[in-house]
């Protein structure tokens, strides 16, 4: 699909004019400017931009449609040149969704936004002490949101502010993220660091040779700063590829290393793909304390599992399972993906029906995303999946589910080229939400990235300001330079906690 807009050349719009028609076409290309001879539609904009921004959209489809839209905004006193922009760019983006809406018929329930974090936005207007109501009503102007989608959102923000009430004061600390960048094979999806680990032991060996100097490093500077941390989560990849001696060497120094490890609200494993839990590695977990752990079937259809390059059973999923229950797992999370390749309403209605024997204390329903460096995007046509239609319906099958089986949102976030331009979303019963998911989703404290492929967020305790820093993806390169690494996030630490000292 091929939009020619008119009236418009600034290339700052570029950017965003394309990211809303991915939400309609699978293959679109957005053009400023230039001939439209080869266009499928041109959209003629008209704006006006005084103590009133005005912008007027005509769509001339090649099939003869024209439809036509418009949007306005008052423009506050006193705004600064990034600031009006936004506000312009606000407003043409609207005028733009509602004829892209017109011409095909297709209603998008989150409107203009294509971010990743959607609660952020409702977040900031209570934290500046906006009614409720009129919070609502501004998200429903601003970006066309549905009231659908806006009550899921202060469903969510309710439900996080409940768990942690403390959300917005957690400036002052940290939390830790452990990546682990191997698996036992990479899922068709996947652009995690994740690397399969089999024959590979040269690199686990200098890999986690690397993350114990890091942890060591943070861990030194975190105690004398007197820096608490909140919580630590291991991700990866799948933190339990390694053995259980490593795992168990692992979680000894961090032990040793960090400070007041006693006081950590939440450590959380991903254990995710069940052929790497054995009888050991849980014992290891237990000796550590740590009974909050991932097990991930994504599917119960054993073909799928297959053609996704997940090498485990739907039988050994449900046999990790209660083992991991029987070994002292009090909080098992589960994923499931909807959309995934030759699935639609029946095979979704089955993985529910299995999840419901087993009732993981929380469960991440998300939406098949074409992530671009992911072999599925890279071959597309081997991957056939559900229309728009039937992902809408397996969604709202989700949504069902959980609510009859006392799971409430807690998360949610977004991903580009996601299917059906819907969300993912955490649910978990009663206090048994995740409390590193609300933090990193609701970026209120930095959270420090260890390991190979790590990304680091560091917010400002003063301004909120996010710096973001990332680790090397693969082994080597994170091998060669892990030190390094680990020195230029002390910097940083150093330029935000310790401004009087500098």
């Amino acid at each position: 699909m091929r939009i020619h807009i008119k009236g418009i050349e600034n290339d700052r719009f570029q950017r965003p004019l394309g990211l809303i028609a991915n939400l309609f076409f699978e293959e679109s290309e957005v053009v400023l400017g230039e001939s439209a001879s080869e266009a499928d539609s041109i959209i003629d904009f008209d704006i006006k931009a005084e103590e009133t921004i005005f912008v007027k959209a005509v769509l001339l489809a090649k099939d003869g449609a024209v439809v036509t839209a418009e949007a306005n905004k008052e423009v506050p006193a006193g705004l600064s040149e990034k600031e009006e922009f936004t506000l312009l760019k606000t407003v043409v983006s609207r005028a733009y969704l509602t004829v892209l809406q017109d011409w095909t018929g297709i209603i998008q329930k989150w409107g203009i936004l294509t971010g990743v974090r959607p609660t952020k936005l409702l977040h900031k207007k209570l934290r500046e002490g906006m009614e409720q109501e009129a919070a609502h009503k501004e998200l429903k102007g601003q970006y066309l949101i549905s009231d659908e989608k806006i009550q899921l959102m202060q469903q969510i923000v309710d439900r996080q502010l409940a768990v942690l009430p403390d959300l917005y004061d957690l400036k002052n600390g940290v939390s830790i993220y452990i990546g682990i960048p191997f698996c036992p094979t990479k899922c068709a999806y996947c652009t995690f660091p994740a690397y399969a680990i089999n024959g590979r032991q040269g690199s686990v060996d200098s890999f986690l040779g690397g993350l114990h100097y890091e942890i060591r490093q943070i861990g030194d500077w975190l105690k004398k700063n007197d820096i608490k941390i909140t919580t630590v989560y291991y991700g990866g990849g799948t933190p339990t590829s390694i053995t259980a001696e490593e795992m168990d060497m692992l979680y000894e120094e961090v032990q040793q290393s960090f400070p007041d490890v006693e006081n950590i609200r939440e450590v959380t494993v991903e254990a995710g793909r069940p052929d790497t839990i054995t009888p050991e590695k849980l014992e290891v977990l237990k000796k550590w304390n740590i009974d909050r752990i991932s097990i991930n079937p994504q599917s119960y259809i054993q073909e799928t599992l297959k053609a996704i390059g997940r090498h485990h059973t739907v039988e050994e999923t449900v046999e990790k399972f209660h083992l991991a229950r029987e070994m002292g797992m009090n909080n098992i999370n589960m994923d499931l993906i909807i959309g995934l390749p030759g699935e639609g309403t029946k095979e979704f209605a089955h993985t529910l029906a299995e999840t419901e024997k087993l009732m993981p204390e929380s469960l991440t329903v998300h939406t098949l995303s074409f992530k671009r460096a992911s072999e599925m995007t890279r071959n597309k046509a081997k991957y056939k999946v559900a229309d728009r239609g039937e992902i809408e319906k397996m969604m709202g099958m989700a949504e069902d589910w959980t609510k009859q089986n006392n799971y409430v949102p807690y998360y949610l976030y977004r991903q580009k080229n996601i299917l059906g331009n819907l969300e993912n979303v955490g649910y978990a019963l009663p206090e048994q939400e995740s409390l590193y998911n609300i933090i990193i989703m609701e970026e209120q404290q930095t959270i420090i990235g260890l390991g190979c492929g790590a990304s680091s967020k560091f917010i400002d305790p003063d301004t909120g300001v996010i710096t973001q820093f990332s680790n090397p993806k693969d082994p080597k390169s994170y091998n060669d330079s892990f030190a390094e690494y680990a020195d230029k996030k002390i910097e940083i630490l150093d330029s935000l906690f310790n401004k009087a000292k500098i």
